[in-house]
């Protein structure tokens, strides 16, 4: 372990237990049991996951994330933001408003394409581009209305995904990033490179760690996103081919003081148990635990 590094401040999300937005992704575990699983790691915080997956009302909510010793970090949201930009600002002051109401910090942001899942995606025009772009903005000021920052998250299968896309949205944007190292590197994008380059536009991580040969077949089209899910295309921190040492050592270097939110994807089948991806979990904590101190009982 290296101490001269300061304890990373980790949390955890429901994707590692197949959590996920998309329809028909997977078995669905139940929130107590996804909480408990987290708990039993020693985990401390995380994100919500999908709307509705955790209990809209803001006391429920926050009496079940209580009964398990979980503090709320913030929230996934992706939406429809090149077109539809009435609807996708009244969406996003519903997801800042339970946030604020529990204590979150930020608001993660997608940029949807309004197809179901992420295996495909249209071009936009400068003017979808523009709206885009915008809308960003106006949910960027929503959201600190409600004292939330707002991040926007490169993502496969979203109108921000390409190393292209990325670039072009730093420069049309003044939003800070969720740096996730999985979807950037999936994308085209080297996240240890892009931390370095644009240190001071971080504003949130997800950790992953991915095969590239399988991320390397999704890039090119030769493999649908899901189904390299199904094949094992996010694998436990230290397994994979992302340095994640040289990111989280970068990052604080550049006095990055937010969250990891150590995420691993996954899809579980009709007769997975929750065991498996906790696994998983347990092995990404020992790899953080190797590189820096973590915030959390391992």
């Amino acid at each position: 372990m290296t101490e001269s590094l300061y304890p990373l401040r980790v949390a955890a999300a429901p994707i590692s237990w197949g959590v996920c937005e998309v329809p028909g992704w997977g078995q669905l575990l139940d929130a107590r049991t996804v909480l408990s699983e987290m708990a039993a790691l020693g985990l401390s915080a995380t994100e919500l996951g999908p709307p509705g997956y955790l209990p809209r009302d803001p006391n429920e909510l926050r009496l079940l994330l209580e009964t398990f010793g979980i503090a709320p970090v913030g929230g996934f949201l992706a939406l429809v933001l090149h077109r539809d930009r009435h609807d996708a600002i009244a969406q996003a002051k519903d997801s800042a408003a339970l946030l604020s109401a529990t204590g979150a910090e930020v608001l993660v942001l997608a940029a949807a394409t309004g197809l179901d899942g992420y295996d495909a995606r249209p071009h936009l025009s400068d003017a979808e581009w523009r709206t885009l772009t915008d809308t960003a903005a106006a949910i960027r000021d929503v959201a600190a209305g409600h004292g939330l920052r707002t991040v926007v998250h490169p993502h496969v299968g979203t109108n921000v995904e390409s190393a292209a896309e990325v670039e072009r949205f730093l420069a049309d944007s003044d939003l800070d990033l969720c740096l996730d190292t999985g979807h950037l590197l999936i994308g085209g994008t080297d996240p240890v490179r892009l931390a370095r380059r644009h240190a001071e536009r971080i504003g949130h991580i997800h950790l992953k760690d991915v095969r590239s040969a399988l991320a390397d077949q999704v890039r090119g089209g030769q493999l649908d996103y899901s189904e390299a899910v199904r094949r094992g295309l996010y694998v436990p921190l230290g397994e994979g081919d992302v340095d994640i040492a040289a990111l989280v050592r970068s990052v604080q270097a550049a006095n990055y003081r937010g969250w990891y939110v150590m995420e691993q994807d996954t899809i579980l089948g009709a007769t997975d148990s929750a065991q498996l991806p906790s696994r998983d979990a347990e092995r990404s904590l020992r790899h953080l635990a190797d590189i820096a101190p973590v915030s959390a009982r391992i």
